[in-house]
């Protein structure tokens, strides 16, 4: 399919030089699932998105309804990706806001990544990055616009076999993927990394937190060396787009399919029935 992009609720390709978000990178953003013609996890991802335009001082009257009315401009496909972006606006000069601000709306649909063959069934090749995240409390679990640690992560690798790559912070712990949550089994017990200095909350990590409570315990959230991540006895990463991915291979540690990952992955096919 061809991409198609509101700006506002007009069709149009381009925006003001002096948008904030092209300028400093204030804005934020979420990547949802398309699935039999309706948006995935809406009221969650937009959740987030208010709650991101709050905390960087992005205007939030009215935003959500025009959004909204937005969306109701789409004509949505069984399947697709949709963008929806939200800067502070254009206007301005320098860091400071010294003027009330109109947020500027990107909605973009497109098609979904193919790959092939699917690591979410074959399970998925990670490799450890060496590009580490700074550790910033004030944007942590935030979606926001500046992501040249996860430009500069991906881009140390180009083989296709593998699918994606674990990067640290500053102090070494373990964080997230470059586009997707971790989620690792030791014995029993489940652990997930601690996102309070840096990292993306993502929306599946979310509904995969609560799925592991409810069937295998509390999930451990903490702080995790990559020598942890490595001894697991099961792990996936996650995010929004690509579901649950079973990981089988990370750095020269190979791993199983585990029986959790793939009662998760049938879970989350149900609850895109169901809600999708």
């Amino acid at each position: 399919m061809t991409p198609y992009t509101l700006i506002n609720g007009t069709p149009a390709q381009g925006i003001a030089t002096n948008d904030r978000g092209l300028a400093y990178g204030q804005g934020v953003f979420e990547t949802l699932l398309i699935r039999n013609n309706q948006v995935c996890f809406l009221a969650w991802h937009m959740e987030r998105l208010l709650e991101g335009c709050h905390r960087l001082g992005i205007a939030c009257d009215g935003l959500q309804q025009q959004l909204e009315a937005d969306l109701t401009q789409l004509e949505l496909p069984a399947a697709a990706s949709l963008k929806i972006l939200v800067t502070c606006g254009a206007g301005g000069r320098g860091y400071a806001v010294t003027e009330k601000l109109v947020p500027t709306r990107i909605l973009t649909l497109g098609p979904l990544p193919q790959r092939d063959p699917d690591p979410a069934q074959v399970g998925a090749k990670l490799r450890w990055c060496q590009t580490t995240l700074a550790r910033q409390p004030l944007l942590a679990g935030l979606k926001h616009l500046n992501r040249l640690e996860q430009v500069l992560a991906r881009a140390e690798w180009t083989r296709s076999d593998i699918h994606e790559g674990l990067t640290c912070d500053t102090s070494g712990q373990v964080i997230e993927g470059t586009m997707s949550n971790l989620f690792f089994r030791i014995g029993e017990q489940w652990h997930t990394p601690s996102l309070e200095n840096c990292g993306v909350a993502g929306i599946l990590r979310r509904w995969v937190l609560d799925r592991i409570s409810a069937l295998a315990g509390e999930v451990q959230i903490g702080g995790y060396l990559p020598a942890d991540v490595e001894r697991a006895d099961e792990l996936f990463v996650c995010n929004s787009l690509i579901g649950i991915w079973p990981v089988v291979e990370l750095a020269d540690h190979r791993y199983k399919v585990g029986a959790l990952s793939r009662h998760l992955q049938s879970l989350l096919e149900k609850e895109y029935d169901a809600r999708c």
